[in-house]
């Protein structure tokens, strides 16, 4: 039986996000460019990494379509200049496609077919949509195997709303409030800044360079949140405002076996200790990283009190206070999104799931007093996705 291969996150980067649209700024970029551009960045940043001993390139993208189809994997490998030696693939798991780009690699890396490898995700949800040319097999909603609103992301987080009602309108305004508000301390700290990789943009005034994620709103206040529209349903709780907004960008990441990250002097950001995915209600999509939390944490022998650090995707505030309702954590935790989240950042569908790692492997680097922390996610159609991870500057002292 072949031995298992410790698996570490040598390095991420990412571009800065857009917002989707024609008012955006990646309104005529390509995507297939960006992830291009992220992924020339990850290179030059590790130029001890010989590109010919890439096993595998896994880009994720939801809507596989015009610059975001064609086997991504395969086509940005090419395009970045790695040799025609090295392969390629594309996934799709909607929301955690860049999560399992990593996690699938991962797995090959841990069983000993791969040494090295890059994993990330892409998504132009203004030149491609969620959902956009997909045709749903009607059986779906015939046989009512699917409620309608699962279709709806909007809706699905309505509907937790409705099933838990101490999750209210209120605090999910809080909790975006607090998240636009951290994001800006943590531009403002120049945190977020040394993992971006700039990005040349055309618009009808010329050229430019994007640097910063587009759709920060630092001067949200509870007013301004309280009297948004309720898109999904009369009088509903969900807004524009206490959800992620629709984006564009890219992420990548270099992962590595343990023995090659030391033979070719290559430094761990994070080292992978467990992932899970499971499945819920499509109905109820947000709350899927609730059962796949528990699942990574049982196959890591490990209690959520064991987790220093928390990096939850905002798809939508509601979602998260779910998770944190559950495992009985504040809304106000330390520990959970420090920098902030999707809903001041931004969340282009596939390529978020690398975004919170290379937050959290940011944070590791300042605190070694934490010793794990997780990444998690809520999929569309009813999913989650977890993924815990060990800081390698872990030396059990408080840190200042």
């Amino acid at each position: 039986m072949a031995e298992r291969h410790e698996v570490v996150f040598v390095d991420g980067v990412r571009t800065p996000f857009g917002r989707a649209g024609e008012k955006g700024m990646y309104w005529n970029t390509r995507a297939d460019d960006l992830v291009v551009k992220a992924m020339i960045g990850l290179l030059e940043r590790n130029p001890d990494v010989p590109k010919d001993r890439i096993d595998d390139v896994a880009i994720a993208a939801t809507t596989q379509q015009g610059d975001q189809g064609l086997t991504l994997g395969r086509t940005a490998a090419i395009l970045a200049g790695l040799p025609k030696s090295v392969p390629g693939f594309a996934i799709d798991r909607m929301c955690a496609g860049a999560m399992t780009s990593v996690t699938t690699l991962a797995g090959g890396i841990a069983f000993g077919a791969y040494d090295l490898a890059i994993a990330g995700g892409v998504e132009h949800m203004g030149r491609h949509p969620m959902g956009f040319g997909a045709d749903p097999n009607p059986r779906f909603l015939a046989e009512k195997l699917v409620g309608e609103e699962a279709l709806n992301m909007g809706s699905t987080a309505e509907r937790i709303h409705d099933r838990f009602p101490q999750l209210t309108k209120e605090r999910s305004d809080r909790y975006a409030m607090r998240s636009q508000q951290k994001a800006a301390a943590a531009y403002e700290a120049g945190k977020i800044q040394p993992d971006l990789i700039p990005v040349a943009v055309r618009s009808e005034a010329g050229w430019g360079l994007a640097t910063r994620d587009e759709a920060l709103r630092p001067e949200t206040t509870m007013e301004g949140l309280a009297g948004l529209k309720t898109p999904f349903r009369p009088h509903g709780r969900v807004t524009a405002g206490n959800s992620s907004g629709l984006n564009d960008g890219a992420t990548v990441s270099l992962l590595s076996s343990e023995a090659t990250a030391k033979e070719l002097g290559l430094a761990a950001k994070m080292k992978l200790v467990s992932f899970a995915f499971a499945g819920v209600e499509p109905e109820i999509m947000g709350i899927g990283p609730v059962p796949s939390t528990e699942k990574a944490l049982r196959k890591a022998g490990l209690t959520i009190n064991d987790i220093g650090m928390f990096e939850l995707n905002e798809a939508f505030a509601v979602q998260v206070l779910s998770l944190l309702d559950h495992f009985g954590i504040d809304d106000e935790d330390p520990r959970v999104n420090q920098w902030g989240g999707a809903i001041a950042i931004g969340h282009p569908l596939a390529s978020s799931g690398v975004r919170l790692m290379i937050q959290l492997a940011a944070q590791f680097a300042e605190r070694p007093d934490v010793r794990y922390g997780l990444t998690a996610m809520c999929v569309g159609l009813g999913q989650g996705g977890s993924v815990i991870w060990e800081n390698p500057h872990f030396t059990g002292k408080k840190s200042r």
